[in-house]
């Protein structure tokens, strides 16, 4: 990809996780599932790295790197052209999960999987706000 469509891309992808608080904040059910869930989530999407604190459940905080020391439980890194596919409006199949791209190697998730497997309803659920059809 060009660097003005690859910059537009992750100008896209910014302002969805900056939206997140809001979205989660709205969603009860989401809340109710990761009422207990603290944790920092690592996205690394293309070289550019963004950080997600979850605090009772709420998104307290997204910040984009760069990041000179970031601390986090767990990282999910992948191409920004997978991220792209994972996020679209209209997914073929085998698009649709966050596993489907782990399984096929398209993304990794590395560090302490425990927050991650112990509530993945919560991030199922937190990562389908970024979908371009539940995006603002």
């Amino acid at each position: 990809m060009g660097g003005a469509a690859a910059k537009m891309e992750l100008s896209e992808i910014s302002s969805r996780l900056t939206a997140l608080p809001e979205r989660v904040e709205a969603d009860a059910v989401l809340l109710r599932r990761g009422r207990v869930l603290n944790a920092t989530c690592q996205l690394i999407v293309g070289t550019d790295a963004f950080l997600l604190r979850i605090v009772d459940g709420r998104v307290h905080d997204v910040r984009r790197g760069p990041l000179v020391t970031p601390s986090a439980e767990f990282t999910i890194a992948g191409d920004a052209t997978v991220w792209r596919r994972f996020l679209a409006a209209s997914r073929p199949p085998g698009d649709h999960d966050l596993f489907a791209f782990v399984k096929r190697r398209e993304l990794q998730v590395t560090g302490d999987l425990h927050p991650l497997m112990s509530h993945l309803l919560y991030w199922k659920g937190l990562f389908g706000h970024l979908h371009a059809e539940s995006a603002p």
